[in-house]
Formats: structure tokens, C-alpha cells, sequence
């Protein structure tokens, strides 16, 4: 045999052999990812997903198309034939066997939750061939019981999760009680969140109270002094106050733009202007790419309204107001600095804790709903001293999803 068919031999099966090695490994590996855990992580895994997608669906609390989406992921986790809810007075998802989603069925099932909204505690209820044929069920078929749990949010009954099954089982009604615990936690979370959203805009039309007896017999003073001396000016003055007005008592929205705020402060200023002549100087320095930033709605003029009010009023001689806005990439840095008479820090700390009324409430009330709105880490920054000014520095994140101007 020649060295050269030797050598083609030896090349031969050393490939084959590191196909074998491949294709060895890559199906243990294979076989590895397949038994990856046993069979009780795999269920608590499955579990775990299905709670997760149906909290996602209960965020808005108990509505028919977030309670229909949650009912099919709520029927796997429990493994049973059919699933529903109801609120207080109507049936809102049936998923599984049946067809309990239209009248007069949906009455059927309001009459089987109504003894476990009255008196709060689990019922069970059999299925007898009249009642299966209400529900839309199979008269031959195998489902025999019916398992209904309260749904309770601050120990009222406001819903129900109705299970059917061939025999409840001790342990199926108490995986049912368990569940229905689960989504009373995710309604009452949902309460929560609706409640703060009230707070919220509650502390808006709290602002806007602040607002407008300060600022609009100010305002008015100020056209008044102009009507005879100059006439013009008066007139550019009251579009300007009853632009700044609409705005700031405007009905929709929580939020706006930085552009738009900025279009407010403007015309603020120059009504102020009007009241302070060249005793307030003002310097804005803003990067364009940041005018679209949303922000919550009247969260930068009460700032610059504490810096003339507050800051510049009292103070001798000229003041400067200055108005930054930088792109921090995915944030937007705005600072509002005054070299104006400046604050005591631990008064300034009394009055952001809520223990001080009557000075710079407009300075709480940006703090709490910045911190509100973006979690404590995006409170206001505020750096002063007695006779030193201050600067306020406010941080939001440029990606704001559910946040519409």
C-alpha cells in the first residue's frame, strides 16, 4: 500500500470519527436540555407562568376582556374542565367546556356566585342535568360540581371564580381558594394603582388652586398699570395671560411636553416681566433634541414660579433666572437656577416632607409626583443656602411607555 492511500485511510477515519464525537455530544446535549429539571420544577415552572400572564391581564382590575385572557391562563394552572369569573353583577369570562358567555346562560352563573357574594365564603354546588343543560354543557357528560369563590378586595366580595369539575376534590377546592386569593391580591393591587392615579391628578387641581389666586391678581395688576401708559402692550398681555391660563387649566392629560412647558414658562415670565421690569433677567439654554421629552403636566413652571416668588421678590436689586435642559442620553437633565435670597436646608427638608405648609408648596407637590410617577430615585435635587439661591435639578427618563402628552 502506497504512503499516499495510507494517509487518505488515516484522514478518512479521522473525520468519521469526529463526526461520531459530534454527533455524540450533540445528542446528550440534546437529551440534557430535554431532562433539564424534574418534573416538579417543570410544573412549578408552568405555574409560575401562567400566574405571571394572567396578573398581566388583571393590572386594570375586573374587566371582561382582561378577565377573559387571564380565565384561560387561570383554567390551565388549575387543570379543570371550565373556568369563570364574574364582578359583582355579571358574568365577564367563561373559558373550557360550555358556552356560559351570552344571556341567558351568564344568568345561570349569576345565580350560582350569588349566595358567595352574599356571604363571602366558598360554595359548592352540584350540577344536575337541568342545570348542565343551562349552562350549556354535555347532558351525558362527565362534569358534575361546580367549586365558587369569593373575589374580595378590603374584605368585601366584588367577583367570583367558578370552577366545574367531574368531584371536587378537597385539594381542588383549596387550589381554587388559593387561586382566588391570588386574584383578589391582583385587583386590590389594581386598586392601589387607581387610587394613586386619583391622588395624582387630585394634587393638579390642587396646584392649579395654588396657581391661579397668586399668579391671576398679579397678573391683572400688572395689565392694569399698562392699559393707559401703553395700550399695545396691555392688549399682548391679556392673550398672553389667556394662553398661559388655558394651559394650565386645561382638562385632559396628565402629561405634556418639555416643548409645551416651556411655551407655558414663557408666557409666565413675560406676564411677570410686566410686574418686575429689568429687575428679572432670564437665561434659557435648551437642547433641541430634548423638546419631546414627556413630562408629568405643570411640573417645571411651579419651579420657576418658586424662583420668582420665592427667590427673586425678596431679594434687592436684579435677579437672574436660569433655565437648562441637556440630553443625558436616555434621560433629560432640567435645571432651574436663581441667585435670589436662597433657603434654610433643613427648612427646605421640613417643607419636602410635608411637615411645613404655606411656603414652597409648589416645590412638594413637583417632588411627590415625580416620585410618584418615576419611583424615589427622580425626586427633585435641590441644592440652596440662605442668601446663596438655589438650584433645582430635575432627571426623567426619556422612554416613558403608558405616557401619553
Amino acid at each position: 500500500m502506497s504512503d499516499s492511500t495510507l494517509l487518505l485511510i488515516i484522514a478518512i477515519a479521522a473525520v468519521l470519527a469526529a463526526v461520531a464525537i459530534v454527533s455524540l455530544v450533540g445528542f446528550r446535549l440534546s437529551r440534557s436540555y430535554r431532562d433539564l429539571g424534574t418534573e416538579a420544577e417543570h410544573a412549578t415552572f408552568a405555574a409560575l407562568h401562567s400566574a405571571a400572564a394572567a396578573g398581566e391581564q388583571l393590572r386594570n382590575g375586573l374587566e371582561p376582556a382582561g378577565a377573559l385572557k387571564a380565565s384561560k391562563q387561570l383554567r390551565t394552572l388549575l387543570n379543570c374542565a371550565a373556568f369563570a369569573m364574574t364582578d359583582d353583577a355579571r358574568l365577564l369570562a367563561w373559558d373550557g367546556t360550555g358556552a356560559a358567555v351570552r344571556e341567558p346562560e351568564s344568568d345561570v352563573v349569576m345565580a350560582l356566585a350569588a349566595k358567595a357574594l352574599r356571604n363571602g365564603r366558598t360554595q359548592v354546588a352540584a350540577l344536575d342535568k337541568t342545570l348542565r343543560q343551562e349552562l350549556g354543557l354535555p347532558l351525558d357528560g362527565e362534569l358534575k360540581a361546580a367549586v365558587i369563590c369569593p373575589l374580595k378586595v378590603d374584605s368585601r366580595a366584588v367577583g367570583t371564580v367558578i370552577i366545574l369539575s367531574k368531584a371536587p376534590s378537597a385539594g381542588l377546592v383549596r387550589a381554587t381558594n388559593e387561586v382566588a386569593a391570588w386574584v383578589s391580591a391582583q385587583l386590590e393591587l389594581a386598586e392601589l394603582s387607581s387610587s394613586r392615579t386619583l391622588l395624582a391628578e387630585a394634587e393638579v387641581r390642587a396646584l392649579r388652586a395654588q396657581i391661579s389666586p397668586h399668579f391671576i391678581y398679579n397678573s391683572l395688576n400688572a395689565i392694569a398699570s399698562f392699559i393707559n401708559t401703553d395700550p399695545q402692550r396691555a392688549r399682548d398681555l391679556v392673550v398672553e395671560f389667556a394662553d398661559f391660563t388655558r394651559y394650565s387649566f386645561r382638562r385632559h392629560g396628565d402629561f405634556t411636553t418639555l416643548a409645551e412647558e416651556l411655551r407655558c414658562i414663557d408666557r409666565y415670565l413675560l406676564l411677570e416681566n410686566a410686574r418686575f421690569g429689568d429687575r428679572l433677567q432670564v437665561s434659557l439654554q435648551i437642547a433641541p433634541e430634548v423638546l419631546s421629552t414627556v413630562i408629568p403636566f405643570l411640573s417645571l413652571q411651579p419651579l420657576v414660579e418658586n424662583a420668582v416668588r420665592h427667590g427673586l421678590e425678596a431679594k434687592v436689586g436684579k435677579g437672574l433666572v436660569q433655565i437648562v435642559a441637556r440630553d443625558l442620553g436616555a434621560y433629560t437633565e432640567v435645571t432651574i437656577e436663581d441667585d435670589g435670597v436662597g433657603m434654610d436646608p433643613e427648612q427646605l427638608r421640613l417643607v419636602l416632607a410635608g411637615h411645613q405648609d404655606g411656603t414652597h408648596v409648589g416645590l412638594r407637590n413637583v417632588d411627590s409626583r415625580l416620585r410618584q410617577v418615576y419611583g424615589d430615585d427622580h425626586g427633585l435635587t435641590i441644592d440652596t443656602g440662605v442668601g446663596h439661591g438655589m438650584l433645582i435639578t430635575m432627571t426623567v427618563p426619556k422612554n416613558q411607555p403608558g405616557h401619553d402628552a
